[in-house]
């Protein structure tokens, strides 16, 4: 498969559907920035290390250079997510659904971020072509298990060792810091933060990035004629474009899950944000390196609750817990139905 831009370029204009789909992803990623990488800087801001904007900003400069940086180092979870689902061997068909499974995305995710709801675009994402993959096979014979089994190895990696990778560190740093001058601490702590915030938007762009440059090279694929993209090398102009895309998503802000994730769950000092960056980032950065597709608000949430444990377990705010885990809960069947009903809708109209 010619994988140049001209040849992507004239694909573009010359097929409608391709175009749409191309629209959709570059939706999806930007709605991701604009949603899940205010994860990364909540702690940073409402700890007062950083104001909104320029944290913002920030976050949205490491956030490019996670894409473009970590896919040309590894891009093992693209192939991942590229080969989770076997769309058939009808690629016009298959970019019909894939243009379903990401819109459901978006309206998932707009309508969640709405009422100051983190949702994970990495779930939304999955659960969506895997909607979209049961509609075109009627049934799950499409779902690739060994590539799925990375999911489910995610989703209990993120949860998990996001906790005690937080409370591990946190422990850690209270001992370290436990004669340090509560001034001196609290300035250093303020620019450790700062650096904190930064390794976690570069490593919410090694992640997530990566997922949606791996659909947009799909749906390049079935353009052509392919019906997948495995041993294929993805090209650098398709990682600019993603990275920068999602650079602009993160500039634009998400002050309602900012305020959910760093002030609402747990009341954080700054030795404790930055405990929560580092070890969000650490987890991110092991995850990435073996390939696993895991979700970066769940890793950054879980590795708050983990160092506000490490004080007492009454300190975090189960109510807040309990509201985002069921929006986890439901992303999957919510996510996965509306990508399949959309799927069957579009196949019978277009």
């Amino acid at each position: 498969m010619d994988s140049s831009f001209s040849y992507f370029w004239e694909a573009v204009t010359g097929s409608p559907i391709l175009a749409i789909g191309v629209l959709l992803t570059l939706g999806v990623i930007f709605v991701n920035g604009w949603t899940d990488a205010p994860n990364a800087i909540a702690t940073c801001i409402t700890t007062r290390c950083m104001g909104v904007r320029q944290a913002i900003m920030m976050s949205a400069v490491f956030n490019f250079l996670g894409v473009f940086v970590m896919t040309q180092i590894n891009s093992s979870v693209a192939a991942t997510i590229s080969n989770m689902a076997d769309f058939g061997n009808n690629t016009g068909e298959a970019q019909i659904a894939l243009c379903a499974a990401l819109l459901s995305i978006v309206v998932y995710s707009v309508g969640a971020s709405y009422f100051g709801i983190p949702t994970s675009e990495s779930h939304s994402l999955i659960a969506g072509i895997t909607g979209a993959a049961i509609a075109i096979h009627g049934g799950i014979g499409g779902i690739n298990g060994s590539e799925w089994v990375k999911v489910l190895y995610g989703l209990v990696l993120s949860l998990a060792l996001g906790f005690f990778t937080g409370w591990l560190v946190c422990k850690f740093i209270v001992l370290l810091c436990q004669g340090m001058e509560r001034r001196k601490a609290n300035q250093f702590f303020r620019w450790a933060q700062i650096a904190g915030a930064a390794a976690m938007s570069f490593m919410h762009g090694a992640q997530d990035g990566q997922k949606f440059i791996g659909v947009l090279f799909l749906a390049i694929a079935f353009s052509s004629g392919q019906s997948s993209v495995q041993g294929m090398q993805i090209p650098i102009w398709l990682m600019l474009l993603c990275s920068v895309v999602m650079g602009l998503g993160t500039s634009v802000g998400g002050e309602k899950i900012i305020k959910s994730v760093g002030m609402d769950m747990v009341k954080l000092e700054r030795y404790q944000g930055f405990s929560a960056d580092l070890a969000g980032a650490l987890c991110l950065l092991m995850s990435s390196v073996f390939g696993i597709p895991v979700s970066t608000t769940h890793t950054k949430t879980s590795a708050i609750m983990g160092v506000g444990a490490v004080k007492r377990l009454s300190a975090i705010n189960f109510g807040v817990v309990k509201d985002m885990m069921l929006t986890w809960i439901f992303t999957f069947p919510g996510c996965g139905l509306i990508s399949f009903v959309m799927a069957k809708i579009f196949m019978f109209i277009f």
